[in-house]
């Protein structure tokens, strides 16, 4: 494994957000801005805070979302309905460098921190908006959720076995993509106001994400005119040479051999010379399911362990974060339950390396309000205003209620 670096020093280093999205897209695109060494703030109701604090399965005092989720965060519990909230946000956008929200169109204007407002006070501010389907446009105030998303831009029609009905993917590819993109506008915005000292707007639709992952399909079927299905593709399972495999244990082999030279090193692996010249024969598919059925799939894993035909097993959850290769890519991570103890627990790394080397997970996820008061300091406000405003409850000093709850 690469060396491991826990400096606190990052490429952010020094780069100050102000997160005010909840759930899936946006804790993901925090977490892996955190990884890079942002100051970032969940900004948080009190009380309730992010949705995804009380999902059943914990990990310590933490949601298993949160745990993976909140690292390297801070938070702070203000009600933004409250003007002296909003007042409060305002001086923390005087110094933040970006903010991102993933209201629905037109909530942050109405609570007073929409872009204009924010950029009144920090012309240099990124302001990085996460919609469904965007900000305009006759579906802009229609909610949704990741597989909406991905059914309106056909990919969920393409998804599933041949013949067979249609099935969600086993990950969000819509709410991942949509904050994957939006982090690459972000940073791309963060960059031009180095230089130019001015911000902007930078807005990713969930669904536009997801329509643009259609590439490939999409440029073979304005080539072509065929509507791509279920199994009926090239990526998707029409072939025997890329293509999913039940092996005697009734687990399963991957084989991506879509290049002439993987297939026929592919084929007399498995003594099926024969077949190298039925690299795009769909019937094909049959005869290689049958040979494939002969072994258990880790049998088939060592039997090719020296052959270059792109085969790899098909690994559970649980096996493949306990595959070596992901401890090696420093991808299973150990980190502290909190912030003062040391008891520990695994959670994710982040992918992103820097010179080979790859960053240490952040400081343990906060609890809700857990850093409301020394941000509120930060922002210019004296012990006895936070105090106030902690009295009033505006502010939330810390999460009292950490036990499980229903979304």
């Amino acid at each position: 494994m690469d060396a491991l670096t826990a400096e606190p020093a990052g490429p952010l280093d020094g780069v100050r957000i102000l997160d005010l999205t909840r759930l899936l897209p946006g804790g993901v695109l925090g977490a892996l801005l955190a990884d890079l060494g942002a100051d970032l703030v969940k900004i948080e109701e009190p009380t309730t805070g992010d949705y995804m604090r009380w999902s059943d399965k914990r990990i310590g005092p933490e949601s298993a979302a949160s745990w993976i989720m909140g690292r390297g965060k801070r938070s702070l519990a203000v009600d933004l309905k409250r003007p002296e909230g909003v007042a409060l946000f305002l001086r923390l956008a005087q110094r933040a460098d970006i903010v991102v929200e993933g209201f629905r169109p037109g909530v942050s204007e109405r609570l007073g921190i929409g872009y204009d407002a924010l950029a009144a006070v920090n012309p240099r501010i990124v302001y990085a908006s996460l919609t469904g389907y965007g900000s305009d446009g006759p579906m802009r105030d229609v909610a949704g959720h990741d597989i909406n998303y991905i059914s309106y831009a056909g990919v969920l029609s393409m998804t599933g076995p041949p013949g067979g009905p249609v099935c969600p993917p086993g990950v969000q590819v819509g709410d991942l993509g949509g904050a994957t993109i939006l982090g690459v506008g972000l940073l791309a915005a963060l960059f031009a106001a180095s230089r130019t000292g001015r911000g902007s707007r930078v807005e990713v639709a969930m669904y536009d994400a997801a329509l643009a992952w259609t590439s490939i399909h999409a440029g073979e079927l304005w080539a072509s005119g065929e509507v791509p299905h279920p199994g009926q593709m090239l990526l998707n399972g029409q072939y025997a040479c890329y293509n999913v495999y039940a092996c005697a244990d009734a687990k399963f082999l991957s084989v991506g051999a879509p290049e002439p030279k993987f297939w026929a090193t592919f084929c007399v692996a498995i003594d099926r010379p024969d077949l190298i010249e039925r690299h795009r024969d769909p019937n094909a598919l049959a005869e290689v399911a049958a040979v494939l059925a002969t072994r258990t799939r880790d049998a088939w894993v060592e039997h090719f362990a020296s052959v270059d035909a792109c085969v790899a097993p098909v690994l559970d959850l649980g096996e493949a974060l306990a595959y070596p290769l992901a401890a090696e890519r420093g991808m299973v991570q150990q980190a502290r339950l909190d912030r003062t103890g040391t008891a520990t627990a695994p959670t994710l790394g982040t992918p992103i390396r820097f010179d080979g080397r790859i960053r240490a997970v952040g400081s343990p996820p906060p609890g809700l309000g857990e850093d409301t008061v020394a941000v509120a300091l930060e922002a210019g406000l004296d012990r006895g205003e936070v105090d106030a405003l902690l009295a009033a409850g505006v502010l939330q000093q810390a999460d009292t209620t950490r036990t499980p709850r229903s979304c």
